[in-house]
């Protein structure tokens, strides 16, 4: 009876105790409840139970509490963990580090992130499409496409590394075999200016060219990164290293020029994007090379979408007048986080 008594008494206290969570109190009076999983780029991402995801604009956000740690920057590259948040006069949010509570201005912060067990102020996000084409006609042909995209960031520097395979067959005969590895480091050193290490590896098990590797350094300016999308090219100076199938080889330098776009539309909705590189050989390899994608994406839940892309790899002036012109148009889904 004694043990029935003493799991009652529990279960009543736990009822009785406020679940736990986060708030956030907006400048028209409302007051939201949930969990905060992020801000940046001006809006407040609140996880609710009742509505999922919301994004709430910083500028209508008056206080704020969280009691989990939490990541506070008030500079791009610097930051203090708080035990805690908690809600202070309109305007303001008290960071709770033990016996040294302190207040300051929500116009301060940069940033709020959970902070991880090694890189506090690490911040991940990628994404996957797989991208499927089936012709049915004179010749039965079939296109395969994986392309992942991952990028990490913490403190100045920020990791980008990438993969794309792809597969085809034309009436049961395989015509195309190819992959793509590439990582890239960049080292910020002001809040736009950065510079660009990066070692790409292609290998195409069918191709004239059976390797080709590419090592690249250079400067490149971060024009935004924000809620709403971003832009950033990249100047590099690079030594490409190629192998062919015949047992040849040649080796050069080249200047390139890269970018990376996307600009979200309707609310997030709609995500238009483009990435690529033109190239310039330093010899007589060839006249210039493009690499080039852009497309869209829809989304049909937060982390889902559908994917319609076009892409175009051409060189111009090749070894022995040999000419590259190639570019097609793919239809698929995604993931992203």
């Amino acid at each position: 009876m004694t043990l029935f008594r003493s799991v009652v008494c529990v279960v009543a206290l736990g009822c009785a105790l406020p679940a736990l969570g986060d708030t956030v109190w907006l400048k028209n009076g409302d007051r939201l409840t949930g969990i905060i999983k992020a801000f940046d780029g001006g809006k407040l991402v609140l996880q609710t139970p009742y509505s999922g995801e919301l994004s709430i604009s910083w500028s209508s956000v008056a206080t704020l509490e969280s009691d989990q740690a939490v990541m506070v920057k008030q500079s791009r590259y610097e930051g203090e963990v708080a035990r805690s948040l908690q809600s202070a006069e309109e305007g303001h949010v008290t960071l709770a580090n033990g016996e040294r509570p302190r207040t300051v201005p929500l116009s301060s912060i940069q940033q709020i992130l959970r902070p991880k067990p090694l890189l506090t102020d690490l911040s991940w996000k990628g994404s996957v499409d797989v991208a499927f084409n089936y012709k049915d006609g004179a010749s039965q042909t079939e296109d395969h496409n994986v392309k992942l995209a991952t990028s990490a960031r913490h403190g100045r520097w920020r990791h980008n590394a990438g993969a794309e395979y792809n597969r085809e067959l034309s009436n049961d005969v395989e015509v195309e075999d190819n992959y793509d590895l590439e990582y890239a480091l960049d080292h910020f050193v002001s809040d736009q200016w950065f510079w660009q290490g990066r070692f790409d590896y292609q290998r195409d098990n069918l191709g004239d060219i059976e390797r080709q590797r590419q090592l690249g350094s250079g400067p490149g300016y971060q024009f935004w990164d924000n809620e709403l999308g971003a832009f950033s090219l990249a100047s590099l100076i690079n030594r490409s290293d190629y192998d062919y199938a015949n047992g040849e080889n040649d080796s050069f330098l080249s200047v390139g020029l890269k970018w990376q776009y996307n600009r979200y539309l309707l609310g997030k909705r709609f995500e238009l994007y483009s990435k690529g590189e033109v190239g310039k050989p330093l010899d007589s390899v060839a006249d210039y090379s493009l690499d080039a994608e852009a497309g869209v994406r829809y989304r049909v839940t937060d982390w889902a979408w559908l994917n319609l892309r076009a892409e175009k790899d051409m060189v111009k002036g090749g070894k022995d007048n040999a000419s590259l012109n190639e570019q097609r148009y793919l239809f698929g889904v995604g993931v992203g986080w």
